[in-house]
């Protein structure tokens, strides 16, 4: 199925939106806000860490009362806005915040690619199982952006940040072309 294809980009795009801030946050925090390795470790992924557990136990715990699309939509917009933050705003501090609402954005997208695939593709195990490997292959792909733009343009992390901005546009427009989908399917 076509959907399928679409799930298995997003489900791409959610692991590298997610991993590409989480791994570069300690590095992020020392260069930027010119802390020490042991405050960049534990400030930078601490609080992305939390915001991001924050978002997946509010989705949890009113998930069946919010629209999945919906959430999925600002989550993606908030992660854009993130990574702009992160990437184009010369003040570090600005920049730390677009870390931790980066968190906070992609809570809902590894699990939001999953709960899609389970009421739009209707697909078995084996679907899952692609797409946790989609997943994997996302959180590998979006430190390794970032690190390869940030290292060809003289170690500037920014620039790499910006490169990364592409996985959750094109998670956004995976969503819409799930509802575009759906929609011809109904």
């Amino acid at each position: 199925k076509k959907i399928f294809w679409v799930l298995m980009v997003m489900m791409v795009c959610a692991g590298a939106s997610e991993q590409a801030v989480s791994q570069w946050a300690s590095a992020f925090a020392e260069t930027g806000l010119h802390v020490s390795k042991t405050i960049g470790d534990l400030a930078g992924p601490m609080l992305f860490a939390f915001l991001m557990g924050s978002a997946r136990a509010f989705y949890g715990k009113y998930g069946e009362r919010i629209d999945l699309d919906r959430f999925m939509i600002v989550s993606s917009i908030l992660c854009i806005i993130s990574y702009l933050c992160i990437s184009l705003v010369p003040n570090p501090i600005v920049g730390f915040i677009g870390c931790a609402l980066c968190g906070l954005s992609v809570g809902i997208m590894w699990p939001g690619v999953f709960s899609k695939a389970a009421s739009d593709a209707k697909g078995g195990t084996a679907m899952f199982a692609f797409l946790a490997l989609a997943g994997d292959v996302g959180c590998a792909a979006g430190p390794t952006v970032v690190g390869m733009v940030s290292g060809a343009l003289d170690n500037h992390l920014n620039m790499g940040f910006l490169a990364g901005v592409l996985f959750p546009i094109l998670l956004l427009l995976g969503i819409y072309l799930c509802q575009i989908w759906k929609r011809k399917c109904n």
